[in-house]
C-alpha cells in the first residue's frame, strides 16, 4: 500500500519564501536589494556540505542527486547511489526523479497563470468551475482554501477502498477520474478556513480546475504552460510502464526488514496527479526556481501573490532551545519561512522511496535542489536539505 507523507517545512523540512499574511512581495535573485553574498568554502566542492553528503551516502542514508546554484550559476552538483539497482544504473546529474508533493508547485503556478489571465479568481468557490461536488465543497471551499490547505479536505490515499481500486487504473484518464471520484465522497473535516491541514485532495481539485478552465487536460497543460515555459526539457508526467523501462528514471527504494533495499515502484499510481509525482532532474528544478522568481512564468505582482505567506500552518519555532528561529507561513503552493532574518521559499515531497525538496533563498540568490530515491523515516527531517539550508542561511547572517 502506498502512503503519501505530509512534507511541509514545519514537519519535514520543506522550505519556502514569502512575506506576510498580506502577501508582501518577496525579494528575488538579482533583484534590487537582494544581496550578492559570496560562495563560502563550506558550499564549494570539497567543503563541509560536500563532505556531509558523502558520509550520508556512505552510511546508506542518501541516494540521489543534489544541485546548489548561486544567482543561476552551478556551485555544487553531486550524485550518489543507484537509480536502478537491478540493472546497476547509477544516479547522475541527468537522472530524473519522481517528485512526490513538489509537484504541487507546478499546479499552483498553473493556477496563478490562469488568475493572471483573468480566468480564475482566488476567492471564487470550487463550484464556480467544477460540477458534481457536495454542496459543502462546491459552495463553501474557495480556490484560496485549496491553495493554502485550509479547505478541510483530506487525502484520498487514506480513504477506505482507494487501494482496492487504484492498482486497476491503467490510463491517465482513469487515474484522474478515479482519484476525483473518491474526492467527491469526501466532506470537509472543519469549516473551510478554520485551520490548516495538508490536503492532497485540495491540490487534485486545483488540477481539475486548471483542466476545466483551460479546456486542456491537466498533464498537457502543465507540460506546455509550466515545463516548456520554464525551459524544463527533462520534466514530464511519466507513466508506470515508462518508469519501469527508462534507464534515466530513478526507481524508489525502501529498506526491507531483511536490510536489503526493496524497489517499490509497483506501489505507485499509473501516472502522477496534480498533487504528486511529476518527474524532473535537479537541473530542471533549478531552472523552474529561476524562471519563477525571474518573471518568466508570472508577472511581478502574481509572483508576489503566489510566494507571499498567507496562513501560519505551525507556530514559530526555534530560538528558545538553541535552534534557529523560524517563522513559517503557507503560501500559494510553497511554504514560506523566515529563518534568522532571511526568507526561504520552496516545497518538499516524500513517500515510500522518495524524498525531494527545492529551496529558494531570495535574499542571497541561492537555490538548493535535493532529489532522493530513498525515503526518510516518518516524522523526521530530511538531513541533506536541512544541512544545505543551515549553511546557506549562515552565509547571510
Amino acid at each position: 500500500m502506498n502512503t503519501t507523507r505530509r512534507t511541509v517545512l514545519g514537519a519535514l523540512g520543506a522550505s519556502a519564501v514569502a512575506a506576510t499574511t498580506t502577501g508582501v512581495a518577496p525579494a528575488v535573485p538579482g533583484a534590487v536589494g537582494a544581496t550578492s553574498g559570496r560562495v563560502p568554502r563550506e558550499l564549494r566542492p570539497g567543503g563541509a556540505f560536500d563532505e556531509f553528503l558523502r558520509v550520508e551516502a556512505e552510511q546508506g542514508r542518501f541516494s540521489g542527486s543534489v544541485l546548489l546554484t548561486h544567482h543561476g550559476r552551478p556551485v555544487l552538483a553531486r550524485s550518489h547511489g543507484m537509480a536502478d539497482r537491478e540493472r546497476a544504473v547509477p544516479n547522475g546529474p541527468d537522472t530524473v526523479f519522481a517528485l512526490a508533493s513538489v509537484t504541487k508547485l507546478f499546479t499552483a503556478v498553473a493556477v496563478a497563470r490562469l488568475v493572471q489571465r483573468g480566468l480564475v479568481a482566488y476567492q471564487a468557490t470550487v463550484g464556480t468551475y467544477l460540477d458534481g461536488l457536495a454542496a459543502e465543497v462546491a459552495d463553501r471551499v474557495t480556490v484560496h482554501h485549496l491553495l493554502t490547505h485550509t479547505s478541510g479536505l483530506g487525502d484520498p490515499f487514506q480513504m477506505p477502498g482507494f487501494w482496492d481500486e487504484a492498482p486497476g487504473w491503467s490510463s491517465v484518464e482513469e487515474v484522474m477520474a478515479g482519484y476525483l471520484a473518491f474526492i467527491r465522497t469526501d466532506r470537509p473535516a472543519f469549516p473551510p478556513g478554520a485551520r490548516h491541514a495538508y490536503s492532497n485532495a485540495g491540490y487534485h481539485l486545483l488540477g481539475e480546475i486548471v483542466a476545466a478552465v483551460s479546456g486542456q487536460p491537466y498533464h498537457d497543460h502543465i507540460r506546455e504552460h509550466v515545463f516548456e515555459a520554464a525551459g524544463m526539457a527533462d520534466s514530464d508526467f511519466h507513466t508506470k510502464p515508462r518508469w519501469r523501462t527508462d534507464r534515466r528514471i530513478a526507481h524508489p527504494y525502501v529498506r526491507a526488514e531483511s536490510g536489503e533495499w526493496e524497489d517499490v515502484l509497483e506501489e505507485r499510481l499509473f501516472v502522477g496527479t496534480p498533487a504528486g509525482d511529476a518527474f524532473a532532474s535537479c537541473g530542471d528544478l533549478a531552472r523552474f526556481a529561476h524562471a519563477l522568481t525571474g518573471g518568466e512564468l508570472l508577472d511581478a505582482g502574481h509572483t508576489a501573490i503566489t510566494l507571499g505567506g498567507k496562513v501560519p500552518p505551525a507556530p514559530a519555532g526555534g530560538g528558545g532551545d538553541g535552534g534557529p528561529a523560524r517563522t513559517v507561513f503557507q503560501a500559494y503552493g510553497p511554504t514560506a519561512a523566515l529563518e534568522r532574518g532571511q526568507w526561504v521559499v520552496g516545497h518538499g515531497g516524500g513517500s515510500r522511496g522518495i524524498s525531494t525538496s527545492v529551496d529558494l533563498f531570495p535574499d542571497t540568490g541561492w537555490v538548493a535542489v535535493v532529489l532522493a530515491n530513498h525515503d526518510v523515516p516518518l516524522g523526521t527531517m530530511p538531513a541533506v536539505p536541512a544541512k544545505a539550508r543551515e549553511l546557506i542561511v549562515a552565509v547571510g547572517t
